[in-house]
């Protein structure tokens, strides 16, 4: 076997790129709720609309950006533009005065992720010899999720300095931090522009791409799937409840971003290693026993109290790996039971189905969390993770290795 070579410069950009790019974006995600609550006066359905059409909007465009670049047979463009306009629209949060402002801004950001997403990927992959995409991709994912931890963490030593130091209020400190956002993401800007070179698309793969919403070449257990996570979908609102909840019993605000450093240390941590396991286990108890731990993790929001504050740091801690076997392993799942010729629409549409859920999932929890009890989304979330668990165990028990190996043929 040959030795692999160093990383593509390419590749390197592009994680310096991510890893800026998170920075950013964690400073101002953790604390997004509090800003509309305590600042705006926003309430839960309000945050439910904002992530739910953010996120949707995001899933819908990565599939018609990768046609686009496929069709002018340039990447660096797109990812320009889809970067440029998430660099440029986080800061304008900090001047939000109604939450509809945040609206606007959360979209044009998710707008800027669905248009570059795609097109960064496939650049990715024409920058790497075959046999070095799965490091690439995983020195990539590193990058990305390292920004998730260092975000969160600045935000909170920035949160705490003005705060306690400059003696500034709530509002002004959480609205200088959005404004800050914006040196690392025109850093990330810069690196890109700079150090990203288009690659020249080769003949292979340039086959003309098929939109139409036909499902007959897909495999039934791979439509079993999308019906499975659709009812898991509806329970999994935007993680900005999560934050909101450990509000609502009293953890203090400049604490709440280490709750989130903690979940994405751990979700980056064992995604290797939960992906290993599903490799010698199988993916279905993989993915059945991140399903188990969603459930208990969402029971344990919707009964914690104030008293019990520290355990938000176990829940928090279970979510990630939560995340870990089953972001990764649901992926490789899809490749199981896809054929290899539909493998990329197969992809296409999970993406976007999990997208548009999110939606629907976050008003609904939105709507549980004002007309009844802020517990109440999270005992709805539970049981849907567990009848997804149930499903998975009647349609998926008896699927193996042998059987996936046969449907991707």
């Amino acid at each position: 076997m040959r030795k692999s070579k160093r990383l593509n410069k390419n590749v390197v950009a592009m994680g310096l790129t991510s890893l800026f790019t998170d920075i950013s974006s964690e400073m101002i995600y953790p604390l997004l709720p509090l800003f509309l609550s305590q600042v705006i006066g926003a309430g839960a359905t309000a945050l439910g609309t904002i992530e739910g059409i953010a996120e949707a909007t995001a899933s819908l465009l990565k599939t018609v950006s990768g046609y686009i670049s496929d069709k002018i047979k340039k990447r660096k463009p797109l990812v320009i533009i889809g970067y440029g306009l998430s660099a440029i629209a986080k800061p304008t949060i900090g001047f939000a005065t109604r939450w509809f402002h945040v609206l606007f801004a959360r979209f044009a950001d998710r707008v800027g992720k669905g248009i570059r997403t795609s097109p960064r990927d496939a650049l990715i992959a024409d920058s790497s010899d075959p046999e070095d995409r799965g490091r690439s991709f995983g020195f990539h994912r590193s990058m990305d999720t390292l920004g998730a931890v260092i975000g969160p963490l600045l935000a909170s030593g920035l949160l705490f300095l003005f705060t306690k130091h400059l003696t500034w209020d709530n509002a002004k400190s959480l609205r200088m931090i959005f404004l800050l956002s914006l040196i690392p993401a025109a850093i990330a800007l810069v690196v890109l522009i700079a150090m990203v070179q288009e690659v020249k698309s080769s003949s292979e793969g340039q086959a003309k791409a098929n939109f139409s919403l036909n499902l007959k070449n897909l495999s039934k257990e791979y439509k079993i799937l999308l019906l499975i996570m659709t009812v898991f979908s509806l329970g999994n609102s935007s993680d900005t409840f999560l934050i909101l909840r450990s509000a609502n019993i009293g953890f203090t605000p400049a604490r709440i971003p280490l709750l989130y450093s903690l979940f994405n240390i751990l979700y980056a941590g064992l995604s290797t290693p939960m992906g290993a396991l599903s490799d010698k286990i199988g993916r279905v108890k993989t993915i059945m026993a991140g399903f188990l731990l969603y459930a208990l993790v969402y029971l344990g929001f919707a009964r914690i109290s104030s008293p019990q504050m520290n355990l938000l740091w176990i829940l928090f801690a279970l979510y990630g790996v939560y995340y870990a076997l089953t972001e990764g392993v649901l992926r490789a799942f899809v490749a199981d039971i896809s054929k290899r010729e539909s493998r990329g629409f197969a992809y296409g549409v999970y993406h976007t189905l999990i997208g548009l859920s999110l939606f629907p999932a976050s008003l609904i929890a939105g709507l549980l969390w004002d007309k009844i009890s802020p517990s109440t989304p999270f005992y709805f979330g539970s049981f849907m993770a567990l009848l997804s668990f149930i499903l998975f165990a009647i349609f998926f028990g008896k699927l193996n290795h042998e059987k996936t190996d046969t449907v991707r043929q």
